[in-house]
């Protein structure tokens, strides 16, 4: 009986894939199967694993101990608990988080929210809150998406976790952060965020994560963290799809969103 069910659902496929057929996410070449890369993207593609800092989760070149934090961490340690983030942002990442922004590939959401679970499995809590970092309402009006959301909702789906757009909303707007340096981008996402009366009420003494696609220097999750741990929250964890490593900020800046 299996084999037949297995037959019958992949009859009923047959007429999407002839007039849809899936393409790469990176490239949209021709693929067998929706949602991977093709033999081209794949090798282009850097997935972030451990070893890696348990705060930063910047990865280590090898195995430096249990507890052991980067350069960073211990620096200047970040508002919130944990940061991870699914893949290098570079190449074939960097077109998938384009596509997604500035393209309107929302279709590409899902499948990045797979492989952001994939990083951030450790995140998920029973009772945590997925929460995206929100546009302006000017900027959501031109883009008629916010990006950062369309991940959010879909991790919150495959995660099984209470998802609250609403709950954190940028209260003025800021300039796009590609150019700026560190200390430019703090300043420019300084107050800009703010947590309504119901978002209290949603978030108190509860984990929440945090959602973004791209981490470069971490002004903007940094800032929005504070905000949400100021608001009651018991802890704020980071994930996003593509993280900036160290080191590559300069050569990402073209690129970076």
């Amino acid at each position: 009986m299996g084999f037949i069910r297995q037959v019958g659902e992949r009859a009923r496929q047959w007429p999407a894939r002839v007039l849809f057929p899936p393409v790469c996410l990176g490239c949209r070449n021709l693929v067998t199967a929706p949602g991977t890369l093709c033999p081209e993207c794949w090798p282009d593609l850097r997935f972030l694993e451990p070893p890696w800092c348990p705060v930063m989760g910047t990865p280590f070149s090898y195995d430096m101990g249990e507890g052991f934090l980067s350069a960073e961490a211990i620096a200047n340690p970040p508002p919130f608990a944990r940061a991870r983030a699914a893949v290098a942002y570079d190449g074939v990442a960097r077109r998938m988080v384009q596509g997604l922004k500035f393209s309107d590939r929302t279709d590409l959401a899902p499948w990045m929210a797979r492989w952001m679970l994939r990083a951030g499995r450790e995140l998920v809590a029973d009772g945590a809150v997925v929460v995206p970092v929100p546009l302006h309402r000017w900027r959501f009006f031109s883009r008629r998406f916010n990006q950062s959301a369309e991940l959010a909702r879909a991790f919150a789906r495959l995660a099984g976790l209470d998802y609250r757009p609403d709950a954190l909303i940028r209260r003025r707007v800021t300039r796009q952060q590609v150019g700026l340096g560190v200390r430019e981008r703090e300043a420019n996402v300084r107050g800009a965020f703010t947590v309504p009366a119901e978002g209290k009420l949603a978030l108190k003494a509860r984990r929440i994560v945090l959602v973004d696609d791209v981490y470069t220097t971490g002004a903007t999750v940094a800032a929005a963290a504070r905000v949400l741990k100021r608001a009651g929250a018991r802890q704020v964890d980071v994930l996003t799809f593509a993280r900036v490593l160290p080191g590559d900020f300069a050569s990402a800046e073209a690129g970076t969103i």
